[in-house]
Parts: C-alpha cells; sequence; structure tokens
C-alpha cells in the first residue's frame, strides 16, 4: 500500500501506517504536534499490525513531512513525485481531508486501475462527487467514508435499536466545522440507522455554529451541531417512543483500525464492501447542507437536488 498527502490537523499518515505496519515512533508524532494520536496508539500496541498489508511507499507535498511520516511507521520508500507511486503499490490510502484535492490526487490511480480510498469526505460539490460517481460506474474500486461508520459505540447501540420502540429523533453534537467534521457525524448517524435517504436538508445555523436539519421519509427528523468552540466531543443521542440512548464516541483507535480493515478486505476481493451509493448518499447530505447555507437557508428537496 501508498500512502499519499497531508493536510492540516489531520494525522491519519501518522496513524493509518502506524496501525497497517505495526510500529510508531510516539516520540516524533508528539513532535509534530500529535500528542493524542501517539497516547492512543500505544495504549493499543498489543493489536497494531494489519495482516497480510504494509505501508511501502509515501508521498505528501513536503519531502520533510514524507520523511517524518516514513521514520515513524518504518516506511521504506517515499516517492518524489505522486505518479512515481502506482507501480510500486497495489492499493492507495488518500489521507488529505481537504476534499477539493481529492479529484486531482486520485485520478492517476483510478486511471491505472489501482484500488484507492479517499478520506472523508469524499468531495464538496456536485461535480466532483459525479466524477467519482463515474469512475465507480466504470468498475474501479473506491472507497471512503468517516471511520466513524465503524464506531463501537454506535455498534451497540445498533444492536439493541428495536427496542427503543419507534424511532422519532435523533441530535448530535459535534466540535468544528460542517465540511470536515459534520460528516463523522452524518456517517455515524445514517450508518446506525442502516443509511437512509433523506428527503430534505436544511441549515438553519451560521458559520462556525453549524445547525443542520435533516428530515426522512418515515417522519424520523435529525438535527446536528457542529460547533467550532465547543470542547472537543462527538455524541448522537436516538429517541424513540420506548427509550432513548446517548453514544458519546471516542474510541478513534478501534474505528480506524476497522475502517482501514475494510479496505484491506475490499482489495483482496476486489470491490468495495462499503456500498459506493452510501457514500454518495452521505456526501450528498453534505453537500445539500452547504448549498442551503448559501440560499440563507432554504430547504432542499433532495428528491431534485
Amino acid at each position: 500500500m501508498g500512502i499519499i498527502g497531508m493536510s492540516l490537523g489531520n494525522a491519519h499518515p501518522y496513524s493509518w501506517s502506524s496501525i497497517i505496519n505495526g510500529v510508531f515512533d510516539a516520540g516524533e508524532i508528539t513532535k509534530i504536534g500529535y500528542p493524542a494520536v501517539a497516547n492512543y496508539l500505544e495504549a493499543n500496541k498489543d493489536t497494531l499490525g494489519i495482516s497480510n498489508a504494509k505501508v511501502t511507499c509515501v508521498w505528501t507535498q513536503n519531502r520533510e513531512i514524507s520523511e517524518s511520516i516514513a521514520k515513524s511507521s518504518k516506511i521504506p520508500r517515499i516517492v518524489n513525485k505522486l505518479e512515481d507511486m502506482a507501480p510500486l503499490v497495489d492499493a492507495i490510502l488518500l489521507s488529505r481531508d481537504d476534499p477539493e484535492n481529492h479529484v486531482a490526487m486520485a485520478k492517476p490511480f483510478l486511471d491505472a486501475g489501482i484500488p484507492i480510498f479517499i478520506d472523508k469526505p469524499l468531495a464538496n460539490t456536485k461535480e466532483d462527487l459525479q466524477y467519482f460517481a463515474d469512475e465507480n460506474a466504470k468498475g474501479k474500486l473506491i472507497m471512503s467514508c468517516s471511520s466513524m461508520r465503524y464506531a463501537n459505540e454506535t455498534r451497540i447501540v445498533k444492536q439493541e435499536i428495536d427496542s427503543l420502540g419507534k424511532l422519532e429523533l435523533a441530535t448530535a453534537v459535534g466540535k468544528k466545522d460542517w465540511i470536515k467534521y459534520g460528516v463523522h457525524i452524518v456517517e455515524g448517524l445514517f450508518a446506525l440507522l442502516n443509511d437512509p435517504k433523506p428527503m430534505c436538508v436544511k441549515s438553519i445555523g451560521k458559520k462556525n455554529k453549524e445547525i443542520v436539519y435533516i428530515g426522512f421519509a418515515n417522519g424520523f427528523q435529525a438535527t446536528i451541531h457542529l460547533f467550532m468552540d465547543i470542547t472537543g466531543t462527538f455524541q448522537i443521542s436516538l429517541f424513540g417512543q420506548q427509550g432513548w440512548r446517548l453514544m458519546d464516541i471516542k474510541n478513534s483507535y478501534s474505528m480506524f483500525r476497522d475502517n482501514i480493515m475494510e479496505f484491506v478486505k475490499s482489495v483482496e476481493q476486489g470491490s468495495s464492501r462499503l456500498s459506493f451509493h452510501k457514500t454518495e448518499n452521505i456526501i450528498r447530505t453534505i453537500i445539500a447542507a452547504i448549498e442551503s447555507s448559501k440560499q440563507g437557508g432554504k430547504t432542499i428537496d433532495m428528491s431534485k437536488f
């Protein structure tokens, strides 16, 4: 596997490479500003390493960053150009979370028929989403999601969801921005509910204090709150007619590991174990909220979007 890209505030190139290769340099990861990543790798070091997979190449936009990632996870090769990696690997992890760069960075590998995992969110425009949909339709192996799809905290609730009765409402709260972090909560919520299709989306907040309403066909409703300046949290509350549950999602390591393992299994079997249509449904919801905000809080009819 090759790992490409590094974006500000996103330590996935370090953590994912360490999870796969089974080694990490806590001092190096802490030095570049991610002590929490070093801590959860240390706490889970007995489970590090993915069978049948190794990260053998790294490329980022900066040679020093590439050298740091390679040192931390014992990646043997640094390539100088993105395109140089294609003949050297069986699969790619595109680990930048700035979606405006995803098409350009993924294209050389999709053109070469190389399976690729693309960090969330896959796209932030309908045009870029359509590009990936077209590539998927050609049979290219594209997997993209938030690791929150595999969060243990939501899976525990999912196994007892019938006890809540008819579901009426979900409320969710997270920190940071809608583009990069709203997708976490949407993915976690949709996975919990078996990926329903929303009927309408409406942004009723403002910049750095995002509030998004989502309505579904069966009357179920959700509100998602993303505030830049609150304490760090990811939580979902689910309310039914007979009970309710709060999911306080904290175990980043386990969801990252399960996500990576799903991609490795996908490469081994030659097709994504996560349907692209589920990813498309989530990204369309994210983009619809952006469009609603641009239009002053207009309700977006998803059947026409």
